[in-house]
């Protein structure tokens, strides 16, 4: 297996666990990065863009990210806080005044952010093509009543979260959620990662593909009126739309991230050095601390294990082991990839792939990569 990029020879056993996920567990095309003290240390990819393998992963290939993406609208909502435009702890109605229907008045901002303002799914089963209409989306979120008081759990907002907090960016900026991402946070800091692609992109994107096993699903049985059923059977997604055109140019800012493991780490990287990623300041050190800030702790009702969110992301559990460091924060995406931000260690790393296995919020590839990288240090 022919691994490509930079890498400080320190970190020469990463590279080594990188190329296992392709002997060993199952990798088809993927990517692997990491800043310490804000400097990239290994950028590195592999194999394939297509599951046939006869189109290589490049330097800038792109793939779908899945909900690795959502740590974009967190670092958004933390720089808008940052610079006085956004209260956290302000009602969502205040920027978006329809928001207050249905007793939702008083929800806070920071409710969006921890999973807990109980609007984790629609009305009804949206087809795709309702999905990639941003107001069709933000009118059925606006209508709803929660499913639960909000802020005393979180469940899972799969597909909801980035409209909810992509919405109260939008009426604060004036500008879509994807084109205020691209000013601020990507144009910055050089990261090729985009919400909602140009199709002049389209041909550097590699496809996802589906887990061929036979527990191939990112979720096992469950009761058809169960709160995980409601909330991933509350959009319907044929096979194959993660691949088309539709899917790609639409913002769905929970879901739909394009990039690589370089351009998540190069987003985020701030957000573990002080608000500081490539000679650009983001946010304050304030700012950037506050993503620490403990929000709930709860069993989560559609991931149906516990979690302790801060402002969007998580920390670590044993039922979420991806880093060695309990006080690192981190999300991951559907199928595998993952982001892990370590202000302890001044460390940020993501790993993104193309081949989806079984798991909703990160698994085995990711973590043994974060394992091999700590052990180096």
């Amino acid at each position: 297996m022919e691994i490509q990029g930079k890498f400080d020879p320190k970190f020469a056993e990463v590279v080594t666990e990188f190329e296992k996920n392709f002997t060993e567990r199952g990798d088809v095309g993927a990517s692997f990065a990491a800043t310490i003290e804000g400097e990239m240390v290994i950028d590195i990819w592999g194999g394939h863009r297509d599951a046939d393998k006869r189109l290589a992963w490049e330097a800038d290939t792109l793939t779908n990210v899945y909900s690795t993406t959502k740590t974009m609208t967190f670092m958004a909502a933390l720089m808008l806080a940052d610079r006085g435009l956004l209260d956290l702890n302000a009602p969502v109605a205040h920027y978006w005044p329809e928001f207050a229907a249905n007793g939702k008045a008083e929800i806070p901002v920071k409710h969006l952010l921890s999973h807990s303002a109980g609007l984790p799914g629609f009305s009804h089963r949206f087809s795709t093509a309702e999905l990639y209409d941003w107001q069709t989306v933000i009118d059925d979120l606006a209508a709803q009543a929660p499913w639960w008081e909000p802020g005393t759990q979180s469940g899972y907002h799969a597909i909801t979260q980035g409209f909810l907090i992509g919405e109260v960016v939008r009426r604060i900026t004036g500008q879509s959620f994807g084109t205020w991402f691209q000013q601020n946070i990507a144009v910055p800091t050089g990261a090729d990662f985009h919400i909602g692609v140009d199709p002049v992109d389209f041909p550097r994107l590699a496809n996802m593909i589906p887990d061929p096993s036979a527990q191939g699903g990112l979720l096992g049985p469950m009761a058809p009126d169960s709160m995980t059923a409601r909330v991933f059977g509350s959009v319907d997604l044929p096979t194959g739309t993660d691949n088309s055109p539709g899917w790609r140019q639409a913002e769905i800012p929970a879901a739909n991230g394009h990039g690589n493991a370089r351009s998540v780490v190069r987003a985020q990287t701030a957000m573990a050095n002080e608000g500081v990623a490539f000679g650009q300041q983001l946010l304050s050190p304030a700012g950037a601390n506050r993503s620490r800030e403990v929000l709930l702790e709860s069993t989560d009702l559609v991931l149906m294990f516990p979690v302790k969110f801060a402002m969007g992301y998580a920390y670590g559990s044993p039922w979420l082991p991806l880093c060695p460091n309990p006080n690192a924060i981190w999300w991951a995406g559907a199928g595998g990839s993952t982001i892990v931000v370590d202000k302890d260690n001044r460390i940020c790393l993501s790993y993104v792939m193309n081949q989806m296995k079984s798991a909703m919020v990160g698994d085995e590839r990711g973590a043994s990569l974060a394992e091999a990288l700590y052990k180096a240090l």
